[in-house]
């Protein structure tokens, strides 16, 4: 932009000054000249001597009164002069004789109709009015009639609303109808009384006739506005100039005294009084303006050639240094190219510019500079080809309540050291940035709304700074705010909402305080940062994006603590490319994918926050992330607590980690991370399951309460084990498998349910100083007691035992049969011995042809590891249930922890073919079951999650005999990115596909009834 500063060359401006015309002596003739003709009719006329309108002809009486003074002060005379007015009548004293008023005068004082009286007054001028007033109480009433006064008033000043003037450098219109005062029209004349008027074509016909105007002394008229200024030495002009309608043009407007000029005209005032200039700045203040009031005006400058470089120091409106004028209901257009409106600079410059329309300008709007200050109040900026505000060079301005919009580029912009204070302005819909901050500018902008932006809502860059206090920013197209450039402002306490893109956008080594914002409903991440960025971010809300929470990526760093980040479609926060922030004391939930995802050589330290009820784990690490993840809660997942994969490494000490849907730690895919001092307790599925390659370094942990193995170890994983303590698990304590081997060194395996150490054939294990004992060996009981296994086991938990195959009931590969049915059920079959490992058996389950005569009834669970045979039949059973029914079902179901698949929105073929697709065996699906209400009715507790009766329960029950295999939870998501329908049930080859993740929220609601009615004898 080009400059837009003034010279501060002094001008003194050609003064033209009227002296006012000597008034002349009025004769009687003149008198006479001047009555109503149907005045004079009426004296003529017949019975004149006895009329009363007779009065003006008629002498006093002669009266006998104390002695006083009889004459008024500046008497006057009107039209009719002599009607009705005579001394002023003494109060009599007691030694006063009493007089008789005059019939004539009695007449006219008392009996004279309302109406004939006000027509009279209606002929007298403002201080013949005041003067009838104090004639008597009737007269005093009706002189202060509000239409005499209105028809006085529109006369001189031509405003159709009074324009109330109660202080210096205050004028504001009023409707009359709501004002307090009976007379607003009378108040208003007497606080504008004294003025001079710039009324073209007027003065000349004022100053020829006195008489018509006798008695307004003190009002002045001239021909153009430097006549006006020019007449300033008038004894009686106290600085007020009146602009009445019209366009002057090409006046020289240099104001160096404290004068007040204000337009007057009738409707809406600023529109018909018109100053423009083509040649110079429109008006100019210069020192000595201090108090200088201009108000109530449009002012342009529109200068014939618009780009021309002499125009450079022209502005519309220019404010010089050590003054301070007031603008107030202006409009102000300039179309010069290279100049702004107004400009406000200097030292000690410091106008009060309000209720202004600063608008349809072809440079900036308003320009504050070199230490130029300045109150900016409730005014219009809008529609100006650059910045609507603009703050350079130590400018610091007090800006309120300006609407600022649509402007063609900036809607503010400070920079070079500018400052300012801005507070309840609305700035929305600029092209480029609602608020733009650069070069060292350190502005407040305090409950601000930035909003609809082509572009963003705050830029802050090139060391810029700032302070942005309880703004609403949303609805921009690009970022709320954006930081860069070694920037570092403060964002405190905003409201940043809605974006198009993300809320707070940090990159290219910027830096900033964001602090107690709530951040929400965005396209892309709330906070987003980048390129060694480094901010503080904490007490912020960060919820229901689009996207992800805060995401730090491009080496970003930062220190992130003390945030609630909750609800976010994508992970709560995401920690990639290089990264290391410091996220601390963060409640971090609820979110519908990942808690915290570092991925792709993502760093920093998590420490000290609470992360739970995710719908994915609620930490990931994977392919060469080593984050360090200190003294976190982490619980209450709908997946795992924490998943480390694809070469994830991480040093994960001192968390408490419980309560999650699947294993509280997965170690898989080649990843090697560090846990030590851990307490991995209460999962509802294993503690810790280390597969696929996976290794790792576990020590000094405690892992109890755990629903499957506390640790399991498979698929040529080789982690090392020391000093740990797994304990009151309720399935095994270590479970080795699948041709993995482990390193095992003084830990501690105790009251475990199945027992302490379990090793599948072929496992080779290093093992010192471990201490196994007081385990509850269920395992062994049960096989010394001669029971089926299948009694001990559960839908996901599997005993680790010898198990066979029975080539005379024709069972597969896949199909295990525990070594007391082998014994019992399959006595002189041919069976074969297959291995030690983890099963469950398909003989007590009841799919096999035989019966299992250990097992009883058949119990139909869900789903095996190893299955019978292909499916063969399908049975469909509809069911009602009474509620005394249903309240037994439920207690018992809920005694065996029974889960349950539901997706009732598939169609009954569907159903069926996935199915036998994906392997299942057996499945229980609930469809409109009215169970599934959201309000809280007769609620129980399942598996964490409520679970609902009514009167009444239908029950479809679609049961599939087929070959099935089952071993573990796992995720389908590996990346935070992408959303897939559904997780699944790993088992090698094949899955089993579980509820959709819309659903996965009500998945505890969803697992009810399970394989109660196959299990139990149930009266229906």
């Amino acid at each position: 932009m080009n400059s837009v500063r003034a010279s501060n060359v002094s001008r003194r401006p050609r003064r033209v000054s009227r002296p006012r015309p000597v008034q002349p002596e009025r004769n009687h003739q003149e008198r006479d000249e001047d009555i109503p003709a149907e005045m004079v009719a009426e004296e003529s006329g017949p019975g004149a001597q006895n009329s009363p309108y007779q009065l003006r002809r008629k002498s006093l009486p002669k009266r006998t009164v104390c002695p006083t003074k009889t004459n008024m002060e500046g008497a006057s005379t009107s039209t009719i002069e002599n009607f009705g007015h005579r001394p002023k009548r003494p109060r009599v004293s007691g030694k006063c004789q009493d007089l008789s008023v005059a019939p004539a005068e009695q007449y006219l004082q008392e009996k004279l109709p309302d109406e004939v009286v006000l027509k009279i007054f209606s002929y007298l001028l403002e201080q013949d009015l005041c003067r009838a007033a104090c004639v008597c109480k009737r007269f005093g009433e009706l002189a202060n009639d509000p239409i005499l006064w209105k028809r006085l008033y529109m006369e001189v000043f031509e405003y159709t609303r009074p324009m109330m003037h109660p202080e210096a450098g205050k004028f504001y219109q009023i409707n009359p109808e709501e004002y307090e005062q009976p007379n607003p029209w009378k108040e208003s004349f007497q606080q504008l009384y004294k003025g001079a008027h710039v009324k073209p074509g007027f003065a000349e016909h004022f100053y020829s006739n006195p008489a018509r105007y006798k008695g307004r002394d003190n009002m002045f008229y001239y021909d153009t506005i430097e006549d006006a200024l020019g007449g300033g030495q008038e004894p009686h002009f106290d600085g007020l100039i009146f602009v009445h309608s019209g366009i002057y043009t090409d006046e020289w407007i240099y104001i160096e005294s404290p004068i007040t000029m204000i337009g007057a005209a009738a409707g809406k005032v600023a529109e018909k009084v018109i100053i423009e200039n083509t040649r110079d700045s429109t008006f100019v203040f210069m020192e000595g303006s201090e108090d200088a009031f201009v108000g109530y005006m449009t002012i342009r400058f529109n200068p014939d050639d618009k780009s021309a470089q002499h125009h450079n120091a022209h502005h519309c409106l220019e404010i010089t240094v050590n003054c301070s004028p007031i603008i107030d209901h202006c409009i102000i257009r300039s179309t010069c190219t290279v100049g702004s409106a107004v400009c406000v600079s200097g030292q000690g410059a410091c106008p009060k510019i309000k209720h202004c329309n600063i608008s349809d300008c072809e440079n900036v709007g308003l320009y504050i500079t070199d230490h130029a200050q300045g109150i900016y109040e409730d005014n219009e900026i809008s529609n100006n080809a650059l910045a609507g505000i603009w703050v350079k060079n130590h400018g610091n301005p007090i800006i309120r309540r300006n609407h600022i919009h649509h402007g063609r580029d900036v809607g503010v912009f400070t920079f070079d050291h500018g400052m300012g204070y801005f507070e309840s302005c609305n700035i929305h819909r600029n092209r480029i940035a609602g608020f733009e901050v650069k070069a060292y500018a350190n502005p407040t902008v305090v409950r601000c709304e930035i909003h609809h932006g082509q572009t963003g809502g705050i830029y802050v860059h090139e060391k810029g700074r700032g302070q942005f206090i309880e703004n609403k920013i949303y609805a921009n197209n690009f970022a709320g705010v954006w930081i860069t450039s070694n920037s570092d402002p403060t964002i405190r306490g905003n409201a940043i909402f809605n974006g198009n893109q993300g809320g707070v956008y940090i990159f290219g080594d910027g830096r900033g305080l964001i602090e107690g914002n709530d951040i929400y409903g965005n396209a892309l991440a709330g906070i987003q940062i980048r390129t060694n960025s480094c901010p503080i971010v904490r007490h912020n809300k960060i919820h229901d994006g689009q996207h992800g929470g805060i995401y730090v990526h491009e080496k970003g760093q930062g220190v992130i603590e003390e945030n609630e980040v909750y609800s976010n479609t994508l992970a709560g926060v995401w920690v990639t490319t290089g990264s290391t922030p410091v996220l601390r004391r963060n409640r971090i939930h609820s979110g519908k994918q990942v808690g915290v995802y570092f991925y792709d050589n993502g760093h920093g330290v998590l420490e000290d926050n609470d992360i739970y009820n995710h719908m994915y784990s609620g930490v990931q690490i994977r392919t060469g992330s080593n984050p360090k993840i200190r003294r976190n809660k982490i619980w209450g997942g709908q997946n795992g607590g924490i998943l480390v994969y694809n070469s994830g490494l991480g040093f994960i000490e001192d968390n408490e980690i419980f309560d999650n849907a699947m294993a509280g730690v997965w170690i898989k895919t080649d990843s090697n991370p560090t846990l030590r001092r851990n307490k991995i307790h209460d999962g509802r599925d294993g503690g810790i399951c280390i597969f696929n390659g996976g290794r790792g370094l576990l020590e000094e942990n405690d892992i109890f309460r755990n629903a499957q193995a506390g640790v399991l170890i498979s698929t040529n994983s080789h982690p090392v084990l020391r000093k740990n303590r797994i304990f009151d698990g309720f399935a095994a304590g270590i479970e080795i498998t699948n041709h993995a081997t482990a390193t095992l060194e003084g830990n501690q395996i105790f009251n475990n349910r199945f027992g302490g150490l379990f090793l599948a054939s072929g496992v080779n294990v290093t093992m010192k100083d471990n201490k196994i004992l007081n385990n509850q060996d269920a395992i062994e009981k049960a096989v010394s007691r001669g029971q089926c296994l299948y009694k001990i086991s559960s839908y996901t938990s599997y005993p680790m035992h010898d198990f066979y195959r029975c080539h005379t009931c024709n069972t597969t590969d896949r199909n295990a049969i525990c070594v007391n049915c082998i014994k019992k059920c399959h006595q002189g079959h041919d069976v074969e011995f297959i291995r030690h490992d983890r099963f469950f058996c398909d003989c007590g389950a009841g799919t096999l042809s035989n019966p299992c005569t250990l097992a009883g009834e058949p119990t139909h669970d869900t789903d095996t590891l190893y299955d019978s045979a292909p499916p063969h039949r399908v049975k469909y059973i509809t069911t009602q249930l009474s509620s005394d029914a249903a309240e037994t079902l439920l207690t018992r179901a809920m005694e065996k922890k029974t889960r349950i698949h539901s997706d009732s929105t598939r169609s009954k073929k569907k159903k069926e073919m996935d199915m036998k697709r994906r392997g299942e065996k057996k499945s229980i699906e609930l469809s409109s079951c009215p169970c599934f209400g959201r309000k809280r009715q007769q609620g129980r507790k399942l598996g964490g999650a409520d679970v609902f009766l009514k009167k009444h329960l239908t029950l479809k029950m679609l049961i599939v005999e087929e070959q099935d295999t089952a071993a573990m939870y796992r995720s389908m998501e590996d990346t935070p990115g992408r959303r897939r329908s559904s997780a699944v049930l790993e088992k090698g080859p094949k899955t089993t596909m579980l509820p959709p993740e819309g659903d996965r929220r009500d998945l505890a609601l969803q697992r009810f009834f399970c394989s109660f009615l196959l299990q139990t004898n149930v009266e229906i």
